[in-house]
């Protein structure tokens, strides 16, 4: 599976397409969705299932403004866009998120993702001039090999028992079970 066969599936998806062209109206800067509305796409597909919505508990919208909205703001802004779409969101303008980790500020949105627990969930999409563009810091590869793996940049100490633990309670093994984790 190559970047452009990621592209596609998402392009087919109305509703993932329809979720795209909402944040688009927003009109933030450097914006993407990422977590598992790309990773949990894909790792649908490898597995067969014909779903016709991606198996996603919310949309994870980050973006970069530093003369952007603080967290208040955002949380307000996630909140209008549940009433109006009935979708779980959370968006957040990684300017400020880092301190949530007590790291370094991020640099970008890009920078931002890519220190997110594993490489698989490093990944986003987004709206550009039309097309459909995709975010992936560390590739695609742990993503359509079905790899569990830490994110190299991912800033916690205690990275294996977290992402283990995400493993565990979101249940992938159980949802996904050709996936390989590699902790």
């Amino acid at each position: 599976m190559t970047e452009k066969d990621i592209l596609n599936l998402i392009r087919e998806d109305k509703w993932m397409m329809d979720v795209l062209h909402i944040a688009e109206k927003l009109n933030l800067p450097n914006w993407v969705i990422g977590a598992g509305f790309v990773r949990n796409k894909v790792w649908d597909y490898l597995h067969g299932y014909n779903k016709k919505e991606v198996n996603t508990p919310d949309i994870d919208l980050v973006y970069y403004d530093p003369d952007g909205n603080d967290e208040k703001a955002d949380e307000e802004l996630s909140q209008k866009l549940i009433r109006e779409t009935n979708i779980q969101w959370e968006v957040v303008n990684e300017v400020y998120a880092h301190v949530w980790n007590k790291i370094p500020p991020y640099s970008s949105v890009e920078d931002a993702i890519s220190q997110w627990p594993e490489t698989a969930t490093g990944i986003g999409v987004r709206l550009e001039n039309g097309d459909l563009k995709l975010i992936a810091p560390h590739g695609i590869e742990d993503l359509v090999d079905l790899v569990v793996r830490i994110s190299p940049k991912f800033p916690n100490p205690n990275a294996v028992e977290i992402v283990k633990e995400r493993v565990r309670t979101k249940k992938w093994k159980a949802k996904w079970s050709k996936l390989t984790v590699k902790v």
